[in-house]
């Protein structure tokens, strides 16, 4: 098996979508053993050619976005290589690999955008979410980043590990339920929102 079916395969079946959004420190673990080595690399630009195909999309997509924030928890190296994988993503979503690799894989072209830091790339994760592949739960996640970007201009749970100081009113955020409070504030969504 090469590294490129051996990312996928083993994001989606050894840990599976019970785990992707609630890891567990031992998955941290195993997906540090056997990817931080391929990380280093694919940060440096040395598996580009990977975008070339939709599975080696996705593949540089969750080893440059996904897999940093599993491996470097509450580390600014879990932040590293966003821009990285967020151009990957664009490049990728533009030649329509995202809808060749489909459901439910396919949500993890969109979420370099969700977790960008910028009012515009949160309004691409809004639009992907609302146009490409509609999903009540994953539009809400992503309205509810959004929110939190306008609101702030940046994600207040990121402050400690990156080392900026957090400001009043995002203690209070976070003191008053943090992205929870942001999630729930979006209420069901049951239809698309345009």
């Amino acid at each position: 098996m090469d590294r490129i079916e051996e990312i996928v395969r083993f994001w989606r079946v050894e840990v599976g979508e019970k785990h992707w959004y609630q890891s567990t420190e031992e998955i941290d673990a195993a997906i540090r053993r056997r990817f931080a080595p391929l990380w280093q690399v694919a940060s440096q630009g040395a598996l580009n050619e990977w975008e070339r195909c939709p599975t080696g999309a996705l593949a540089l997509i969750l080893l440059l976005d996904q897999f940093p924030r599993n491996m470097f928890r509450d580390d600014p190296r879990a932040f590293q290589t966003d821009a990285a994988a967020r151009d990957h993503a664009g490049r990728a979503i533009a030649e329509g690999c995202d809808m060749q690799i489909g459901p439910p894989l396919q949500q993890f072209f969109y979420l370099p955008f969700m977790h960008s830091e910028a009012l515009a790339d949160q309004d691409r994760a809004v639009q992907l979410f609302s146009e490409r592949w509609y999903s009540p739960d994953n539009l809400k996640h992503a309205r509810a980043h959004r929110s939190v970007i306008e609101q702030f201009g940046r994600f207040p749970w990121r402050n400690s590990a990156l080392g900026r100081e957090t400001l009043p009113e995002e203690e209070t955020f976070l003191r008053e339920g943090g992205y929870g409070k942001a999630l729930n504030a979006q209420g069901e969504l049951n239809a698309p929102v345009k």
